[in-house]
């Protein structure tokens, strides 16, 4: 096997590791996810998984960003072409509310966010830092897009961008407990009335 071909194998096990690790952590907490039972799962040997890694930790962490990744890419690049403001702010709360309603093959435990933060909230070390730092920067882009429908009239000159982003966040979160827990049909709708009382 080429120096090529082995690499581009080893990129595509390593790929095949963090969907699985994605998977079971959206069900079981990253706590879940352990070297043997993604060794079960895969077919693959205790040390060809940790190969990839090293640590339990480093798969952690290339399984949170991967994640953050995926959520990026579901729930803000749909929306990232509307006007700046308001109108992307409600076309990635539709988007949010999709995928939390939808997206059961990559996240078959909903939310893999809110999963990590329930999770890690009262823990310490760089898989917990990492759950803050990617919560805080999607916090930081929902309060970015309310500072701008403020800046052009969208909304209310005495709105609060900081307020706004902290009931929508729990907002999506009362959704994906509902989803999840409940099965709740009607779930999506009430979410979408909900923003839409919030954002006017």
């Amino acid at each position: 096997m080429s120096p090529r071909k082995s690499a581009a194998e080893a990129r595509k096990t390593r790929e095949r590791i963090i969907e699985r690790g994605i998977a079971i952590a959206s069900v079981e907490g990253l706590e879940g996810l352990t070297i043997g039972r993604l060794a079960t799962d895969l077919g693959m040997s205790k040390a060809g998984v940790l190969g990839h890694f090293g640590t339990k930790e480093a798969l952690q962490l290339a399984t949170l960003e991967e994640a953050s990744t995926i959520f990026s890419r579901t729930v803000w690049e749909p929306a990232a072409d509307a006007t700046p403001g308001l109108a992307r702010l409600r076309a990635v709360c539709e988007s949010w509310t999709t995928y939390l309603e939808r997206e059961r093959d990559t996240f078959p435990g909903g939310c893999f966010f809110t999963t990590a933060t329930v999770e890690y909230d009262a823990r310490r070390g760089p898989v917990r830092d990492t759950v803050f730092r990617l919560f805080t920067l999607w916090r930081r882009r929902l309060i970015g897009e309310l500072r701008l429908a403020v800046e052009a009239g969208e909304l209310p000159p005495d709105t609060e961008p900081e307020q706004i982003a902290f009931e929508l966040i729990g907002i999506y979160m009362a959704l994906n407990q509902a989803v999840q827990l409940s099965a709740d049909r009607k779930a999506p709708d009430r979410t979408r009335r909900a923003v839409a009382r919030l954002l006017g």
